[in-house]
């Protein structure tokens, strides 16, 4: 099964926490937060939702990471975009154009969208909030265009890792590597052959250092600088 109901308690982070801290009101975030849901752990062997199909839910990242994937006429994978820890992906009209996964087990709570549009309508706060999420997640997808569409191979390796370390909210010294190097593949638009040799030469370069899946920044502004990554788009 690529998920089930999960009946211990859990650890992940917030909705309601999540909702204030980023400015929502707490009478809203009450609202949210006790919307009818179930909480799901995801495990990322095999897809959570294939694309194509109607997505009529609502998800929060309680804990892991969520990718939205698309393939090509041939079967090869794009990531297209993550969702980290107290990030969500929002319902759609149709059919969903991607796919989602699971990076490492995740658990999330999963909302129906008819429970879900009906307290955003009603409610022109939630409006404005969930356009500013919108915006940023935009944003965001800007980044990684420019990234695949016009960085070089180590620029686009460095830039995810900073923006990683930013979105999971971990200190510019060093942080766990929650991807394997065909999920960075997937992501940058390489090959996982080569995104193995740009780690080796960042090493090389004295950009970072690293044992098992621990990476240190050697230098984080160099590395920034080397990526291209400014962390204002990040912003909400």
């Amino acid at each position: 099964m690529a998920s089930r109901r999960d009946k211990t308690p859990s650890r992940g982070v917030s909705l309601r926490e999540t909702l204030i801290s980023a400015g929502l009101e707490t009478h809203l975030a009450d609202m949210l937060d006790e919307m009818p849901h179930r909480v799901v752990q995801v495990e990322p062997r095999r897809p959570f939702r294939e694309q194509g199909v109607k997505r009529d839910e609502v998800m929060f990242v309680r804990s892991g990471i969520l990718s939205k994937f698309k393939t090509d006429s041939s079967g090869r994978r794009q990531i297209v975009a993550l969702r980290f820890s107290g990030e969500g992906i929002l319902p759609r009209d149709g059919l969903a154009e991607y796919g989602i996964q699971a990076i490492v087990r995740s658990e999330i709570m999963v909302g129906r969208a008819e429970d879900f549009d009906p307290l955003v309508l009603a409610h022109p706060e939630l409006q404005r909030f969930f356009w500013r999420l919108i915006q940023r997640n935009e944003a965001i997808g800007y980044e990684w265009l420019v990234n695949c569409g016009r960085r070089d191979s180590t620029a686009r390796v460095a830039h995810l890792l900073c923006e990683t370390a930013v979105r999971m909210n971990v200190d510019t010294q060093h942080m766990t590597n929650p991807f394997t190097q065909q999920q960075i593949a997937d992501i940058t638009g390489q090959t996982s052959v080569n995104v193995n040799r740009v780690f080796a030469d960042m090493e090389r370069q004295g950009l970072i250092k690293r044992k098992g899946r621990e990476i240190q920044f050697s230098d984080w502004a160099e590395i920034a600088r080397v990526g291209s990554f400014q962390p204002s788009y990040l912003a909400v």
